[in-house]
């Protein structure tokens, strides 16, 4: 079976998850329609108060015509670091539909309509696949379409970029690390590596989580859960937050009364 989108271009964890669910809805429903295969480059545009406007390469790599559909978004983050979507018309992009032919490359160019100011504007601009619809069929299919997400920053005039961990707390058998965007620019945190020692500075637990885009001014919660006897067994947890642009180190000492449910 073929990967929707090329692997060199998406990040591992989501090609993981769209092989995996493809795979799974294929096992449960054998009708199932696989969607075209193409690719997006690049995968981020950035405009400044020079650069306002940019191209878009869309590849079908399938040996059918591929139909897409494009619609623009503001990317926002709510209180627990969640994106958020609003259309917007701030984002210029033509054209709107286009179909491509089998092998075939388009070009989708996309431009800005303001321009920079104290605070990075985010968008994502949103290419999707219009399945065909085919040849009916008595059989019942399911049809499954992908929608590649290209993200859009506006960078502000003055960028900032910084980050700090907010919290580092125990309870209810979990560890809570809390990360801010301090600054007027997104960043991307690529991993929380989490470590417990004992007293005697032998290792207890060791965990990576992986991360995601962090807009300016927001704040992502990650929660790991705990067995009661590392907790029992760990006097101190280390957490190294590890982003595009700087590494950022925190520490808490376990409070025993904290490791039960």
């Amino acid at each position: 079976m073929k990967t929707p989108i090329h692997p060199e271009k998406t990040p591992i964890n989501l090609l993981f998850w769209l092989y995996t669910g493809a795979l799974a809805l294929c096992y449960f429903f054998p009708s199932l329609a696989i969607p075209a295969q193409f690719s997006v480059t690049p995968i981020m545009l950035t405009f400044d108060g020079i650069t306002k406007s940019g191209v878009i390469n869309i590849n079908n790599d399938e040996d059918n015509k591929l139909q897409v559909q494009m619609k623009a978004f503001e990317w926002t983050q709510d209180e627990k670091g969640q994106d958020q979507y609003v259309e917007s018309n701030d984002i210029l992009f033509f054209p709107k539909i286009m179909g491509i032919e089998k092998k075939e490359q388009r070009i989708l160019r996309a431009g800005i309509t303001g321009s920079g100011g104290s605070r990075e504007k985010t968008y994502r601009l949103f290419i999707q696949e219009i399945p065909d619809p085919g040849t009916k069929s008595a059989e019942t299919q399911i049809r499954v379409a992908i929608r590649f997400g290209v993200p859009i920053f506006v960078k502000p005039q003055k960028e900032e970029i910084r980050g700090q961990i907010d919290k580092v707390a125990l309870g209810e058998g979990k560890l809570q690390t809390v990360v801010r965007n301090t600054g007027n620019s997104h960043f991307v945190i690529q991993s929380i590596l989490i470590k417990g020692t004992d007293r005697e500075g032998k290792e207890t637990f060791s965990k990576e989580l992986s991360g995601w885009y962090l807009l300016a001014g927001s704040v992502r919660s990650y929660e790991t859960p705990l067995a009661q006897e590392v907790c029992r067994d760990t006097a101190r947890f280390h957490v190294k937050v590890k982003t595009t642009e700087f590494t950022l180190d925190d520490r808490l000492d376990v409070d025993k009364s904290l490791c039960l449910p």
